[in-house]
């Protein structure tokens, strides 16, 4: 029970990589708060997460309401008088050649990924000085290697790095960590991918050296639980490759 009553909030809780890291982390006795879009799939992932946590809860979000983010961090706040982790997991984004990248491309990736990501970590920052707590943000190897077709995801990918580190080092004295995953995992997206491009999708598992995808819950949401943990209290400003290999940092 390494996160026993830690108050954790996970954007893109109610599918993919955001609910196997929920499942992982209420295993580990944390109440977990899911934050997405979509009530269908949070009421599912909710049903999971009760068997092992029962105080946790969903919430339903839209996270490009950027102006109403400090209120989902409150409402935790005022329901469990705390909070401890905050996961910053969803991203939208579509996958189109540099030259056809539009504003609207742009948009779509930095208001679901980048801009949440800042407003909820100025948000919950606050209130993880009091836990001496410990926030996961979300790199991809989209913006390591810049993968083809991929320029706004890689685009706010890489902000969402940056922004990572400042907080890490303005707020380690204060026993707060930042650190980022960079992940691969047969999440439903990436199911969907391999119907839509199969040719690309061999490729990519070609390139892992443990020679298959991540599972959202047992290889991303242990990571996560050791970045929530106190295990990973000397780690900050990093970002942790749980990719099978794929990308071997430097």
């Amino acid at each position: 029970m390494k996160l026993k009553d830690k108050v954790v909030i996970i954007t893109g809780g109610a599918g993919g990589i955001g609910a196997g890291i929920g499942r992982a982390m209420a295993r580990e006795g944390a109440i977990v708060v899911a934050v997405d879009l979509n009530p269908e799939a949070g009421a599912n992932v909710l049903a999971d997460l009760q068997q092992h946590s029962p105080q946790s809860s969903f919430i339903e979000f839209d996270l490009t309401k950027h102006d109403q983010l400090k209120n989902v961090v409150e409402q935790v706040v005022e329901k469990y008088g705390r909070l401890d982790v905050l996961v910053n997991n969803a991203h939208a984004s579509k996958q189109v050649p540099f030259l056809e990248t539009t504003p609207e491309h742009l948009a779509l990736s930095m208001d679901t990924g980048f801009y949440p990501t800042w407003y909820l970590m100025q948000a919950a920052i606050p209130h993880l000085k009091k836990t001496r707590g410990n926030i996961i943000n979300f790199a991809s190897g989209a913006g390591l290697k810049g993968h083809k077709t991929q320029a706004a995801y890689a685009a706010a990918k890489e902000a969402i790095r940056g922004i990572t580190r400042v907080v890490a080092n303005e707020f380690g004295a204060d026993g707060i960590t930042a650190n980022l995953i960079s992940p691969i995992a047969n999440s439903e997206g990436v199911q969907a991918w391999a119907k839509a491009q199969p040719e690309y999708y061999e490729g990519v598992l070609a390139g892992i050296p443990m020679g298959k995808f991540g599972d959202p819950e047992q290889d991303i949401g242990r990571a996560a639980v050791f970045l929530a943990s106190e295990d990973s209290k000397y780690i900050t400003g990093q970002t942790l490759m749980v990719d099978g290999g794929s990308i071997m940092l430097h």
